[in-house]
């Protein structure tokens, strides 16, 4: 694996680089040896965080960790990251049928990882735990966000009232409002 490591705000020192080469190392297992790890770290307000991101084909494994402690945000990342790769591996299994041999692993992600029949016992299905329906009034964005802000929430889904369209406005981690409209291709 190829590992990129810079540093925003943060000097990388050979310690830091050799922590995240160790404990992201682990997932050496499942990816092919040309995979490049892209590793960002970077103080801000006295936080340790880091920001790792894995590019497959068709698909980008992130993972955003935030603690006190850099090397603590770095055992976080990597916990994070193997989770998700056991849900992806029962997409790519699920979406072959239940064939884990017909299941073609993505670019970096080894074969041998997609035929190993290792399942975790909470990784193995998607649990939704709870629908709800409500009517949707057209509605402008700034609207919206005061909606979601009256509600207590941190996102909210209308009917856009310049689109016709549904839209969601969230509340991003520095206080400020962000947008998704849909892009139909």
């Amino acid at each position: 694996m190829n590992f990129i490591i810079s540093g925003k705000n943060i000097e990388v020192t050979q310690g830091l680089k050799d922590a995240i080469e160790q404990k992201l190392g682990k997932l050496e297992r499942y990816f092919t040896p040309e995979t490049e790890i892209i590793v960002t770290l970077s103080v801000e307000k006295g936080r340790q965080k880091i920001e790792v991101t894995i590019p497959v084909k068709g698909n980008i494994i992130r993972s955003e960790q935030t603690s006190n402690d850099m090397y603590v945000s770095i055992d976080l990342v990597e916990e994070i990251i193997e989770r998700q790769l056991r849900k992806y591996k029962n997409k790519l299994v699920a979406k072959n049928q239940g064939h884990p041999t017909s299941a073609a692993p993505s670019g970096s992600i080894r074969k041998e990882f997609i035929d190993s029949e290792e399942e975790s016992p909470e990784d193995n299905e998607i649990r939704i735990v709870r629908t709800k329906k409500f009517g949707i009034k057209p509605m402008y964005p700034e609207d919206a966000c005061i909606q979601m802000e009256l509600l207590g929430h941190s996102f909210f889904v209308f009917s856009n009232a310049e689109t016709e369209e549904v839209n969601v406005v969230y509340k991003r981690k520095d206080g400020s409002f962000g947008l998704i409209e849909p892009e139909f291709s």
